[in-house]
């Protein structure tokens, strides 16, 4: 899809204020880079004593550990909003109204509700009335909640943007209303999405942070730890922000290909009524 859908192309007048605007934004990037590595240097916060520490083998083992954690979680949630939010899409977009209102209330609900809250209830509500899961589920099911009702409208946007043209000529040729949906739309829908896909995974890993509050090992769990075993402050922080970033552009590497098998998928799919050429004395 092109951005000229959405947008203007820019005009000549508006990519020299683009150039100017960006040129202007990495000088002041830069500028700021450089007053945070000076006024650290200054404070002793670059001595290699102070980096020590992550070298050492047991520090390393640690993180890692955190790190295998966080992505254990962040995969659980996955597996809850993905197929949930799919279910919340269909069930929003159902004619029949015993799918449609309930499906829009639990998407509200936990779109307006705050991950954090959505812990706490699992963590101090629900064992009052007998249940109390594991630390990993109580991180995980909120977190995959949130994100499905997010994901379902995510979804829902993309069956959307499939024009209704599809719909109309999967069903002329006999197919029922939810195998259009299933062998025809969805999978038009899913190739638009895989973007906003990402970014939603990206929030997820975020999410693991939360983990503190019901004491799972996560990355920023283990770096606190750290931090009030060794002090070192802006050296864990830092290390573990760089470890964030990392992750999340293996996520969009990862998107990436996907979105370009699913480009090959699409182009080397060959029609099931191919055009036929017609010679002059052969009717139409």
């Amino acid at each position: 899809m092109s951005a000229h859908a959405i947008f203007d192309a820019t005009g000549p007048r508006g990519r020299r204020i683009t150039r100017v605007v960006t040129v202007i934004s990495l000088v002041l990037v830069a500028g700021l880079g450089a007053l945070a590595i000076w006024q650290l240097g200054r404070t002793g916060q670059l001595a290699a004593s102070k980096w020590e520490t992550f070298v050492n083998p047991r520090i390393v083992a640690y993180l890692a550990t955190g790190l295998k954690n966080t992505g254990l979680a962040a995969l659980g949630a996955a597996a809850i909003g993905l197929p949930l939010g799919a279910i919340l899409a269909l069930g929003r977009m159902s004619a029949h109204r015993i799918f449609r209102w309930p499906a829009t209330v639990v998407i509200e609900l936990f779109r307006a509700v705050p991950v954090l809250l959505i812990i706490y209830v699992f963590m101090f509500a629900l064992p009052q009335y007998g249940i109390d899961l594991s630390i990993y589920t109580k991180l995980a099911v909120p977190i995959g909640l949130c994100a499905a009702a997010v994901m379902a409208e995510v979804f829902r946007a993309g069956v959307l943007a499939v024009p209704r043209g599809q719909t109309e000529a999967a069903l002329s040729i006999g197919l029922r209303p939810g195998a259009a949906m299933r062998i025809v739309v969805f999978p038009q829908a899913l190739r638009m999405i895989i973007p906003a896909l990402v970014a939603q995974a990206v929030v997820v890993v975020k999410d693991t942070a939360f983990g503190y509050v019901v004491s799972y090992p996560e990355l920023m769990q283990a770096g606190r730890v750290l931090v009030a075993n060794t002090s070192d402050l802006i050296q864990t922080y830092f290390v573990i922000t760089v470890i964030y970033v990392l992750v999340n552009m293996a996520i969009s590497w990862l998107a990436h290909r996907l979105e370009r098998r699913l480009g090959r998928s699409r182009s080397a799919m060959v029609p099931l009524f191919p055009a036929r050429k017609l010679t002059v004395d052969e009717p139409a």
